[in-house]
């Protein structure tokens, strides 16, 4: 006579068959969400890499204006009868061509209602009206270290130093994330909308101040 006695794992069974399905159910999901998680963490600690070495090219720039003794000799004004317009206007190129970099990445992004699908046109529009502002910003930036140096003799001049380095620092941590798929979504455009503040703080504190004064 075959013995049929239960055992305390065929009872259990018995009682509830879906317990070994719910167990393999909650199993996988568990290990997706740690898997989730790591990968988050992952990313985020990617972002702050970069931000630190973004950090660190604006601790560098800051520190040459510092410690730089200035020339206080102009460079060449590009066909404007002084350097200080030409900066002016060089800071308002750059301002205008930022404003359009956040909204040719908005409409890629799909964030602006009404204009549907940004053309395939927009996205080497966008890099090369990127590459351009940034061409523009080295003859100012040039001759902000190498002729003025560190000034913070006023609330402007100090707000205006502190946004010039700080503009190259998000500058290059955006380049870098755009760069790298290790990093979380929503970076790119944090980064796009603070490199627009910034310049914009650098525009009010230099072509502005120079439009209303001059």
């Amino acid at each position: 006579m075959t013995n049929t006695t239960p055992t305390p794992r065929t009872i259990a069974t018995d009682m509830n068959p879906t317990i070994e399905a719910a167990v393999s159910d909650v199993r996988p999901a568990d290990l997706d969400e740690s898997s989730g998680r790591n990968q988050k963490g992952s990313k985020t600690g990617r972002l702050l890499v970069l931000c630190a070495i973004g950090g660190a090219v604006s601790l560098a720039l800051g520190t040459y204006a510092k410690v730089h003794s200035p020339t206080g000799s102009g460079i060449a004004a590009f066909g404007f009868p002084a350097v200080l317009p030409m900066k002016a206007w060089f800071t308002t190129v750059v301002a205008t061509l930022g404003l359009t970099q956040a909204l040719s990445a908005a409409w890629m992004w799909g964030r602006l209602p009404g204009l549907g699908s940004a053309p395939k046109a927009i996205a080497p529009a966008h890099r090369w009206l990127g590459t351009t502002a940034f061409l523009f910003t080295l003859p100012v930036a040039y001759h902000c270290l190498w002729a003025l140096g560190w000034n913070g003799t006023t609330p402007r001049v100090l707000a205006h130093s502190l946004l010039g380095c700080a503009f190259y620092g998000i500058f290059a941590t955006k380049m870098l994330a755009l760069r790298s798929q290790r990093v979380p979504s929503w970076s790119l455009p944090l980064l796009g909308g603070t490199l627009v503040t910034v310049l914009t703080g650098i525009w009010f504190t230099s072509s502005y101040w120079y439009f209303t004064n001059f």
